[in-house]
């Protein structure tokens, strides 16, 4: 029998849309935009099985699960994409080619941006779970399948302790007064995606502008130095 580790104490550590089931399984099941039977999935022998509407903070929340519990070798990514957010793709994106700049490289996404997971965390992700990919299904047949295609092939837990990180509710969500966490529409994702982008742009500007301002500055500062150097080198020679 392969071991098994003790995931962080309260798992799943992170509030969501989602439903738990064995800790101890090796499968986790992200549904993306779709609303399936996620009970049923865990009944299927899935740890956890819910949506992942958003490719910043909903991604953060699923990684953020993943990691506190070492048992979770596999993630199935199923179900359809949220229009305009991309969550499936930037989730894979993710775990191929991780984050520059806070941004997930290689996402499609409206907002891929990053703020909740340090370089670790990610690392870990990638270190402990391997990603199954049959985006666009649905079909609870098929799904269950693959649950028990990927537990036989279970390779026990990572061998690292529970990481636990802090997801914080902010950027990239609107929230009801009920409190639910709705994604943004695709018009409003795209805004807040090119005020990101303006924002790194305005910066980048500002190291520029400093970098060429103490350009500028030495070059006044080196021509002084020769002149005066100059003066000194010409009144050595006149009173020699």
């Amino acid at each position: 029998m392969v071991e098994k580790k003790s995931p962080a104490s309260g798992w799943p550590i992170v509030k969501g849309d989602f439903h738990a089931g064995d800790p101890q399984s090796c499968v986790a099941v992200v549904t993306m935009g779709s609303h399936l039977d996620e009970q049923a999935i865990c009944d299927a022998g899935a740890a956890i099985a819910g949506s992942c509407k958003t490719e910043n903070l909903g991604l953060e929340k699923v990684i953020a699960n993943v990691i506190s519990n070492p048992n979770i070798r596999f993630v199935l990514c199923c179900g359809t994409e949220v229009k305009g957010h991309l969550a499936g793709q930037s989730f894979i994106a993710l775990h191929q080619n991780g984050v520059s700049g806070g941004k997930i490289v290689g996402a499609q996404g409206a907002i891929p941006f990053i703020e909740n997971l340090s370089e670790e965390a990610i690392k870990r992700f990638q270190e402990q779970v391997e990603i199954v990919n049959i985006m666009e299904t649905e079909d609870l047949g098929a799904i269950k399948a693959k649950i028990a295609e990927l537990k036989a092939k279970d390779p026990g837990a990572f061998p690292a302790e529970p990481m636990i990180v802090e997801v914080k509710e902010a950027g990239g969500v609107e929230e009801e007064a009920t409190g639910e966490v709705q994604p943004l529409s695709g018009e409003l994702a795209l805004i807040h995606a090119r005020m990101k982008v303006i924002e790194r742009m305005v910066t980048d500007i500002g190291y520029r502008n400093r970098f060429a301002a103490g350009v500028y500055a030495g070059k006044i500062e080196g021509l002084m130095i020769g002149l005066i150097v100059s003066f000194v080198i010409l009144g050595f020679i006149l009173l020699g």
